[in-house]
């Protein structure tokens, strides 16, 4: 029987700690989004195995960033952090337009690390009827218990789908007819632009915008109007007008 006052099988805010605990979940098929190691060798290097069999983040880390991850839990070198849903593949989010008869909505970001802008632009994606989001593997939030909580829920309700090449993952959509419309401030005002049809939205970082790669692989860019003195807008603020420009055109048609 589990003891629950055990440090070692200590959880905090969905993150588990100790080299058990973690194989377990690993091995139990429960969602796992990060595993952070502090060191090398002995079970260390299976809980790795098992974490990239399943898909997992590792991420090797300093004995005292882990230390502060825990809490104080006694972490033996390992943690994890759980997923509040499950990942799917770019093939699934176009299969659920497929099922509404729709044309594809899909939201790109590329490397949004804040969980709090990322939460808030799955809210909104959920809430604008987007078939779902997309975000990369590296350099990125995941659906953590603060995007969870941030997204009011719909983190498991949206379709997300973690992909390890973001380019490749926008080919796939081109593949499949889908537009890329990236933004950046020499682009054409948004509202000028078709957006009726199938849409493959990119929200670029908070502080550097769409990396060069993906913006090379936009076939459009679109630009909010700005009036003051701010060059620019939270990536979540923005992903919204812009999400929700596809909803007003789509409900003209």
């Amino acid at each position: 029987m589990e003891r629950k006052n055990e440090a070692s099988r200590r959880e905090n805010g969905g993150l588990i700690a100790g080299r058990n605990p973690v194989i377990e979940a690993l091995k139990s098929g429960r969602q796992i989004d990060t595993v952070y190691i502090s060191g090398e060798g002995g079970s260390l290097e299976l809980i790795e195995k098992l974490a990239k069999e399943r898909g997992a983040v590792v991420k090797q880390v300093s004995r005292q960033k882990l230390d502060f991850i825990t809490k104080g839990a006694a972490h033996q070198g390992v943690a994890a952090s759980g997923a509040c849903a499950e990942y799917v593949s770019v093939a699934d989010i176009l299969s659920r337009a497929a099922e509404l008869n729709e044309p594809p909505f899909v939201i790109i970001c590329d490397e949004i690390e804040d969980p709090h802008n990322l939460g808030a632009i799955i809210r909104t994606a959920e809430c604008a009827g987007a078939h779902g989001v997309i975000i990369p593997k590296r350099r990125s939030a995941s659906l953590n218990e603060t995007v969870y909580k941030t997204s009011a829920g719909a983190a498991s309700i949206v379709r997300v789908a973690r992909v390890s090449n973001l380019a490749a993952a926008i080919d796939e959509l081109k593949a499949a007819g889908v537009w890329i419309y990236g933004t950046d401030a020499k682009g054409e005002n948004y509202a000028d632009t078709d957006l009726k049809g199938a849409v493959g939205l990119v929200i670029g970082s908070e502080g550097f915008g769409i990396g060069r790669l993906i913006a090379e692989k936009c076939d459009f860019m679109l630009r909010l109007p700005l009036r003051g003195k701010i060059t620019s807008l939270n990536a979540s603020v923005a992903a919204g007008i812009f999400m929700y420009e596809v909803v007003r055109q789509r409900s003209l048609v």
